[in-house]
């Protein structure tokens, strides 16, 4: 260790440390960094003194300012509440003409709407309702028991073919499992119902009156004689061009086969009622002819 000297440069004492020919500065704190550090501390003795600081066993000390972290939260939670009670409880309480023509409350479901449906529908009838393979879409105008909202409503709280006690039941038979019908029937059903669909160019008059007459047999009372379904029971419209499970040869040979049975889950437990009713308003929303009144 070499004795300490005055740095020429600085003016400062060494502190008698080398290394390599670089000697070591005794210089002082620097002022600003002992004004933040006093700072610091006289920020925290404050804190200690006011708010709740230190653990005490199973308590802690309260603080002079008496701050309770708790009941701040559950203040800030009735504040909320009492602001949300605003637009919560006309939502429950209008009926859905009155909502629909209020902006205001409009522009609640156009906000919170889009959130609730990814969160909850979007991973089976699609980011835009436009359904999929086995799941309906939402933004047609084929609905099963009506495009009225009160109806909606009521899929949403009780599902289809769920748990819930009062449960929308859908069930299409398997007529061939069920060695009800024989292969050649079913044929004949299928070239029959894609003669009554708009998708299909081939007329009444040139389908199988076989299929015509099974028709009337096993479908007519449920799809209707016209085939254009029961929205009492749920029952879909064979002469439009939606179908949930493909209105191919091959989909409606193994429809009318196997049977189907879809499955949509009872929302009744998992969101509130303002919330199934801004999503019955926005789920509508998604298709704007529904909106506007043009209604199937």
């Amino acid at each position: 260790m070499s004795v300490s000297e005055r740095d020429k440069y600085t003016g400062h004492m060494t502190t008698g440390h080398e290394w390599n020919g670089i000697k070591e500065l005794n210089t002082p704190v620097p002022l600003v960094l002992l004004v933040f550090l006093s700072a610091a501390f006289l920020f925290a003795l404050g804190y200690w003194i006011l708010m709740p600081a230190w653990p005490l066993g199973d308590t802690y000390t309260k603080g002079t300012l008496g701050f309770d972290q708790r009941q701040h939260l559950a203040k800030q939670i009735e504040k909320n509440d009492s602001e949300q009670s605003r637009w919560i409880d006309p939502l429950v309480q209008l009926d859905f003409d009155a909502i629909q023509g209020n902006s205001q409350l409009m522009a609640i479901v156009d906000e919170s709407g889009p959130a609730l449906f990814e969160d909850n529908c979007a991973m089976c009838h699609g980011s835009d309702g436009d359904g999929g393979r086995y799941f309906p879409k939402l933004n047609d105008t084929s609905w099963l028991w009506g495009s009225d909202p009160n109806v909606i409503l009521q899929t949403l709280a009780v599902g289809i073919n769920s748990t819930h006690p009062d449960t929308r039941i859908a069930i299409m038979p398997g007529f061939g499992a069920a060695g009800v019908l024989s292969a050649e029937v079913i044929e004949n059903l299928v070239a029959y119902v894609q003669s009554i669909s708009s998708s299909h160019n081939t007329s009444i008059e040139q389908a199988n009156m076989a299929g015509k007459e099974a028709y009337s047999m096993y479908c007519a009372g449920c799809h209707a004689n016209d085939g254009t379904g029961n929205s009492v029971v749920g029952a879909p419209n064979l002469t439009d061009d939606y179908w949930v499970y493909g209105g191919d040869t091959t989909a409606l040979t193994a429809t009318l086969t196997h049977g189907r049975k879809g499955h949509m889950p009872a929302w009744d437990k998992r969101l509130s009622l303002s919330e199934r009713r801004i999503l019955t308003l926005y789920v509508l929303s998604l298709n704007q002819s529904v909106v506007t009144g043009d209604k199937p």
